[in-house]
């Protein structure tokens, strides 16, 4: 059998209102909905999949208003995850300057945070920290996709 894992237990009702309140909170404190650039900085690609599930059939984010975008320059969030390695630092820093301002840095994962479990290797630089000044960390391993709404909410309530 394969092995799966069981559909998410969260009510369809509190995740409709956690991404709406996220979507006000987007209108309110920047007069349109949130736009997100994700840039993976060398992860195990656990976090990627969880952040992909806000565009599921289930989670839908882009109903409320909140979208991923392909370039940095139409980006408020940077959403990171993952260690940053030797070879991504420039790549991650690049697209950091590329953001226009006012921009917001979420490291999501604990891997984001300090390296998490590759932090000894000699490929890793460290956390997103090191390399961008960080906003928010959103913790876990992987962080659910319920946790990333919850972080954005909270980063735009800050």
């Amino acid at each position: 059998m394969p092995l799966t894992e069981p559909a998410p237990s969260a009510d369809a009702a509190a995740l409709a209102e956690l991404a709406t309140q996220v979507n006000k909170a987007a209108r309110r404190r920047l007069g349109r909905s949130l736009s997100i650039r994700q840039v993976d900085a060398g992860s195990c690609n656990g976090c990627e999949l969880e952040i992909q599930a806000l565009n599921n059939a289930f989670y839908d984010i882009e109903r409320f208003g909140l979208r991923f975008v392909a370039s940095p320059r139409h980006a408020d969030v940077l959403l990171v995850t993952g260690p940053v390695t030797a070879n991504m630092r420039e790549a991650l820093y690049r697209t950091w300057a590329a953001t226009p301002d006012p921009k917001w840095v979420v490291a999501a994962g604990d891997c984001a945070l300090d390296g998490g479990i590759f932090k000894e290797s000699y490929a890793v630089t460290g956390g997103v920290s090191a390399v961008v000044p960080v906003d928010l960390h959103i913790s876990g391993c992987p962080p659910t996709p319920t946790a990333l709404l919850q972080g954005l909410l909270a980063l735009l309530h800050r």
